[in-house]
């Protein structure tokens, strides 16, 4: 529900900001994903990768049948990265003029990172401090800063090549980490801090779909 919210307030306000002459369009937000790394603790409603996989295999297909020939999936969740990815390359090997962009929200331009400490840009990845601001900003009434807590993961490797986010990562669920479910720190968090990294992400977004609206797809077997 945070993932998804973040994603609707973020390309909702990019959105407003996007110079008509561009002609983007948002489809309905896909509230469900893969988030069985939560499967442990209550409240956690998830699909599986294959579910996930055709879901967003047949949304794109519809899409391109409607005469569409790129496609942004923008994903706010990082328990579905991959699953995105190799939709999104099985979908351009089958319709080679169709171009899709497995996106990640957090991943663009201008997002100021200083607002937040050089621990919770490494570990906090699941209801940490940008999170929370940015709920803060968005849906303050749904946040509870009185029940809020921190915890960092325990127990990991804190030295050597393996790591739980990284270029050589093991497989994981949250309960591996962490007794509240929460991996990093809420505790500072605040509406000043949400309004300003909504700011920014919003202008990355803006800049991202002016790059899309401009790709040609690389043809070096053309």
């Amino acid at each position: 529900a945070v993932d998804a919210a973040i994603s609707v307030a973020v390309l909702g306000k990019a959105l407003s900001q996007l110079d008509a002459s561009i002609p983007a369009y948002a489809l309905p937000c896909l509230d469900y994903g893969k988030s069985n790394e939560h499967w442990h603790f209550p409240g956690t409603i998830t699909l599986s990768a294959q579910t996930l996989l055709a879901v967003l295999m047949d949304v794109a297909e519809s899409v391109y049948r409607a005469g569409f020939r790129k496609l942004v999936f923008m994903n706010s969740h990082g328990g579905q990265p991959q699953i995105i990815e190799i939709a999104a390359r099985d979908l351009h090997q089958k319709y080679e003029d169709f171009i899709v962009f497995p996106l990640f929200t957090w991943k663009v331009p201008k997002v100021p990172i200083e607002l937040i400490t050089p621990k919770e840009l490494a570990l906090g990845i699941h209801a940490g401090d940008a999170e929370t601001s940015l709920l803060l900003s968005i849906l303050p009434d749904q946040v509870k800063m009185d029940r809020a807590v921190a915890e960092y993961p325990l127990d990991e490797p804190r030295s050597g090549l393996l790591s739980m986010e990284g270029a050589l990562p093991f497989a994981w669920t949250t309960r591996d980490l962490s007794k509240s479910g929460v991996l990093g720190d809420p505790l500072p968090a605040t509406q000043e801090k949400g309004d300003r990294l909504l700011e920014a992400l919003a202008n990355g977004w803006v800049d991202v779909i002016k790059e899309v609206y401009t790709f040609r797809q690389p043809q070096a077997w053309h």
